[in-house]
């Protein structure tokens, strides 16, 4: 005698990144943003800038169109808060190899008022066409294996009592790169380590667009802790990544004038560069 198959349990990520086309209006996706990806003062950016980037695949991909991220560009407006979420999305361009679209991620104030959250503005395409064209120097950073480096279980307890993503990040940091933990930041201005969703989801392009503000604050490592709102950032999606572990990088080389610049790497297991973003973000306030 057979049994039914029990139903696939969707990823985290995937739930909070599912979008639902809205009967009756054109290029409108509701959503839900979900607590459990908050750090600091909202939800993480990056689980917002991955959650536009479903909605734009849903609507630059329809109709065999194309449905790869390959540059998508955010300005953070709000703290975006668990609850319901309404993206809506443009087609600026359809062309032979490439699609333009912009989006806008809005939540309703208490008085009832609409309230943008990111606006978005991505290239899409396909990313078949780059696993036989790669010409690079970039290098991937050395570290431990997963199981020499620090988890994140280990950082401090004011910082775990903000991140709340933290638990559905499988996320260890290079034991050379976690002094901050100890009081003992570096000053360089660097944080790396090892990335996979703690459910075993394998990544994704989508997934990319989280793993580029995955990571603690590159400020720590300067001996700033403390929420760092991001302002603006642009994410680069290259290749798709084979499964696996993500080897992640984020550092920066200028703070002035209360923002910094934060640039991040992501390599896959096969060795390969498959994002890269820059972001501008506020530095935390101290005292």
């Amino acid at each position: 005698m057979t049994t039914a198959a029990e139903p696939v349990q969707a990823s985290e990520f995937d739930r909070g990144t599912a979008v639902r086309a809205r009967e009756g209006r054109a290029s409108v996706y509701d959503a839900e943003l979900d607590g459990g990806w908050r750090i600091g003062g909202g939800i993480n950016g990056g689980l917002l800038l991955a959650l536009v980037g479903n909605a734009l695949r849903a609507e630059l991909g329809r109709d065999g169109g194309h449905a790869d991220p390959l540059s998508v560009s955010a300005y953070y407006l709000s703290a975006g808060r668990p609850g319901p979420a309404e993206i809506r999305t443009e087609t600026v361009r359809r062309g032979r190899s490439v699609s333009t679209g912009a989006a806008s991620l809005l939540q309703t104030a208490e008085d009832g008022s609409p309230v943008e959250r990111l606006r978005v503005l991505a290239s899409y395409g396909d990313l078949s066409a780059a696993e036989g064209d790669v010409r690079t120097s970039a290098v991937p950073p050395e570290m431990p294996p997963p199981d020499q480096c620090i988890s994140t279980e280990h950082a401090p307890p004011d910082f775990l009592t903000q991140a709340d993503l933290l638990r559905r990040l499988d996320l260890r940091l290079d034991p050379a790169c976690v002094g901050w933990a100890l009081g003992e930041p570096s000053g360089i201005g660097r944080i790396q380590g090892w990335l996979r969703l703690a459910d075993g989801r394998e990544p994704d392009p989508l997934m990319l667009l989280l793993a580029v503000d995955a990571l603690p604050p590159v400020t720590f490592d300067l001996g700033l802790m403390g929420w760092t709102p991001t302002l603006e950032l642009t994410a680069h999606v290259r290749a798709r990544p084979v499964p696996g572990w993500l080897r992640v990088v984020h550092s920066t080389r200028n703070l002035a004038g209360g923002f910094l610049e934060e640039d991040a790497e992501v390599w896959d297991e096969s060795g390969r560069l498959v994002a890269q973003s820059r972001q501008l973000a506020a530095v935390p306030r101290t005292g």
